[in-house]
């Protein structure tokens, strides 16, 4: 059995590590870069899309897909495509059908940014913009409900850009299970990392039951 972790926009792999080193042991985690992933290729939502599919399916066990923001959005959409691959999800802070006045938004703000402030996302600044650009016309709200496996929803309670969504996703997705964190925001993984730990630890020890 295998749990893999995908970050959010802004993070890299490393972000989940404080949330992992609480996991009770053994443990054996993935957590792949999502744009290293690409290995090069242009940086749209469908190249890494694309290059995180391949990363798991070489991988011959069930898997148990954990994703933040962007990480949650390629954890749905690959549990949607691979019903039979994926064993459970938890999505945290994430969308399913993109808000696209508020990427908008949000990349207009990107363009006036100087340069030097997307250091920390590991990508240039065009890249970031061309990424939530591709990102606008992604919509699950159909196919939630081919999402056969154990779903588990987190959103912080001070995350009010995601928290209707994660309504959305647990009343779409049969028989998933919402929590709200409370006085957390939107990066549970870096905040709140053995809360969430022990959250993660008591949904995937409930499947084994």
């Amino acid at each position: 059995m295998k749990y893999i972790f995908t970050h959010g926009l802004g993070q890299d792999s490393s972000s989940w590590d404080k949330v992992i080193s609480f996991m009770p042991e053994p443990f054996h985690a993935l957590c792949p870069d999502l744009f290293a992933l690409i290995n090069g290729a242009e940086t749209d939502y469908q190249s890494i899309y694309r290059a995180f599919s391949e990363y798991c399916n070489t991988i011959t066990e069930p898997l148990n897909l954990c994703g933040l923001s962007l990480g949650g959005v390629l954890a749905l959409h690959y549990a949607i495509d691979n019903p039979a691959k994926v064993q459970s999800v938890v999505l945290i802070g994430a969308q399913y059908k993109m808000p696209k006045n508020l990427l908008k938004l949000q990349n207009a703000i990107f363009r006036v940014m100087p340069k030097s402030l997307f250091k920390n996302m590991g990508l240039q600044k065009g890249e970031v913009i061309g990424l939530t650009k591709s990102m606008m016309d992604l919509d699950f709200s159909e196919k939630l409900k081919d999402v056969p496996c154990p779903a588990l929803i987190l959103c912080g309670d001070k995350d009010g850009a995601n928290k209707k969504a994660a309504k959305g996703l647990a009343e779409g997705i049969p028989g998933a299970e919402l929590r709200f964190v409370e006085r957390a925001g939107h990066e549970l993984n870096i905040d709140r990392p053995q809360e969430l730990s022990a959250m993660l630890s008591a949904f995937w020890g409930g499947l084994k039951d």
